[in-house]
């Protein structure tokens, strides 16, 4: 092997490990901006199902759209440096399509884990939050805030 071709070889291990760092970085970001926003999100659900008397599920509605809100707003602003370039709009649509998948997620196992399981409103959110966390980081993570794929030219196949 040549000189050139060790550094090159040096070179994509490196930018593999630092892909993981970013994921690691990102992961870490995303759960402080996530915490925010089900610290809203539960304050909400909170509020309007034992002080207001809301259906459970309407007020964990509520709740999940008002930390919907927060949480993209912290995303775009300072967990993900890696954004696919999409104009705001769509990357805003990409969000909220998430969002209401999550949202689905959200009312489908806290509805399981309160009348199946005999859970509390306020416990069963733990089990519920966790789950529904994992499903959007991954997602928006693959979707709207990962680095797109370099294109190889023919030129860098050929070297």
């Amino acid at each position: 092997m040549t000189q050139t071709a060790d550094a090159r070889d040096l070179d994509s291990e490196r930018k593999g490990y630092g892909r993981y760092v970013r994921l690691a970085a990102d992961l870490v970001k995303y759960g402080f901006a996530s915490g925010a926003a089900l610290a809203l999100d539960y304050g909400l659900l909170i509020i309007c199902y034992k002080l207001l008397g809301v259906n459970y599920l309407l007020a964990a509605a509520i709740g999940f759209v008002a930390g919907l809100g927060l949480v993209y707003l912290l995303s775009v602003r300072y967990v993900f440096s890696d954004r696919r370039r999409l104009r705001p709009g769509p990357e805003l649509v990409g969000f909220l399509v998430t969002g209401l998948i999550g949202l689905l997620l959200n009312e489908a196992l806290l509805s399981v884990f309160v009348e199946t399981a005999c859970m509390s409103v306020a416990l069963a959110k733990i089990p519920t939050a966790g789950c529904v966390f994992m499903f959007n980081f991954t997602a928006r993570r693959a979707l709207l805030f990962s680095p797109t794929a370099p294109i190889e030219t023919n030129a860098s196949v050929a070297s």
